[in-house]
């Protein structure tokens, strides 16, 4: 989804694309998009491997803070289980001894850990692992996606609490500038000690031994009413606790349009506003979302709502074979982690020409500079509806 927040947006070439000379020839961008890769790691994790995609944070390379937290775990000699509560690309499957448990709510990750030949679960912070794992791990390995907020941090951290049996060690990892120093004195009150083992630039790992002691709050979701919905925004999920102002631009622009009895696809549904939008306006609609923290969000909001709908957890389209849609409305994402990646945002459009039955129609809003209608052109003529405080909302019909 899109932020309101002016930036610089650097836009990759695709691949295949040369300065002042004619394409060579590339794979087709669902093919490009799902293709998986071995990820590039820095000299230091020399010997290590992973793998990656498009959408899984760090691509094409890892993400900084685990870089930092594998190298620490590799000169500590980690060995035996080890539970991953944000395993990635599963970089620290890799390590000498190590027999990872991985932990994701991301279904690019889980799809390349698959690929990995690991058996990941699919969670999100608070969820109870011990119907999976009895008994558990020693060690814990935690990056802090400080990037989705306060809520969702205090939350990674009581999961981490409440997974790591008294005297075992959880190495948590994490960027200075999106509050990690703050989260480690919050996890130290509740694990009983811990201290910053390495710096690196901005990125941190501090190490935690837990003794006894009650595991902190999951903090509640936060909600809001907007346009008819009820919304309930859990801990990390985008517009959690108030509308965004380009999917209200959308909404505002698309008050008039007939959806009764239409099928109508949330692509990239973060809390599920616009799919409950559309539901409350009759649509039949299905909501998608890559993480699993948005799927659950979207699901409490359809209800909170009073509508119905089915709520997907799919890495863009890859859970919708052969599925068809009168209507597809997105604000899509150009964020994975703390970098601009636009490789998703292109794939969305990709399935709308996938997803759209011959006359139907795609409604997304985005930032104003960002590049789209040349890729949602391969699906139609492209209309700009409405340009407003930053965004622009884009229309267009399948041919």
């Amino acid at each position: 989804m899109t932020s309101g927040r002016k930036q610089k947006i650097r836009v990759a070439r695709p691949p295949g694309a040369r300065r002042g000379g004619d394409a060579e020839p590339a794979p087709s961008p669902r093919a490009r998009y799902a293709e998986m890769q071995p990820a590039l790691l820095p000299p230091r994790l020399e010997g290590l491997s992973a793998l990656t995609k498009p959408g899984v944070r760090g691509y094409p390379g890892i993400d900084d803070a685990q870089a930092l937290l594998v190298q620490v775990m590799r000169k500590d000699r980690v060995k035996g289980d080890v539970l991953d509560l944000s395993a990635m690309g599963g970089l620290l499957g890799s390590l000498p001894g190590v027999t990872l448990r991985a932990v994701e709510g991301s279904a690019p990750a889980l799809a390349v850990l698959e690929h990995a030949g690991l058996t990941p679960l699919a969670a999100v912070p608070g969820d109870d692992l011990s119907g999976h794992w009895p008994e558990r791990a020693r060690t814990v390995a935690l990056v802090l996606a400080g990037d989705r907020g306060n809520a969702y941090a205090h939350a990674q951290v009581a999961w981490a609490h409440a997974n790591t049996p008294p005297g075992g060690t959880l190495y948590l990892a994490g960027d200075r500038d999106k509050g990690f120093d703050r989260y480690v004195r919050a996890a130290s009150a509740a694990f009983g000690t811990g201290e910053t083992v390495a710096r690196d630039g901005g990125m941190r790992v501090a190490k935690l031994v837990r003794r006894p002691g009650p595991t902190p709050p999951i903090p509640e979701p936060e909600g809001y009413e907007a346009h008819g919905v009820t919304v309930v925004g859990r801990p990390g999920v985008f517009s959690a606790a108030k509308p965004d102002r380009a999917t209200a631009l959308l909404l505002d622009d698309l008050a008039d349009l007939d959806l009764s009895g239409r099928t109508v696809l949330d692509l990239g549904c973060g809390a599920g506003l616009i799919g409950a939008w559309a539901a409350r306006r009759g649509a039949q609609v299905t909501l998608v979302d890559a993480d699993l923290q948005s799927v659950r969000s979207a699901e409490a909001t359809l209800a909170a709502s009073g509508v119905t709908g089915e709520v997907i957890h799919s890495d863009v389209d890859s859970a919708l074979a052969g599925r068809q849609f009168d209507v597809i409305l997105s604000n899509p994402p150009f964020h994975v982690g703390r970098g601009v990646v636009l490789d998703v945002a292109r794939e969305f459009m990709a399935a709308a020409g996938r997803l759209l039955r011959p006359g139907g129609a795609v409604y997304l809003v985005a930032n104003e500079p960002l590049p789209y209608e040349q890729p949602l052109a391969r699906v139609g003529t492209v209309r700009e509806r409405v340009r407003a405080g930053g965004f622009k909302v884009l229309q267009a019909i399948r041919s």
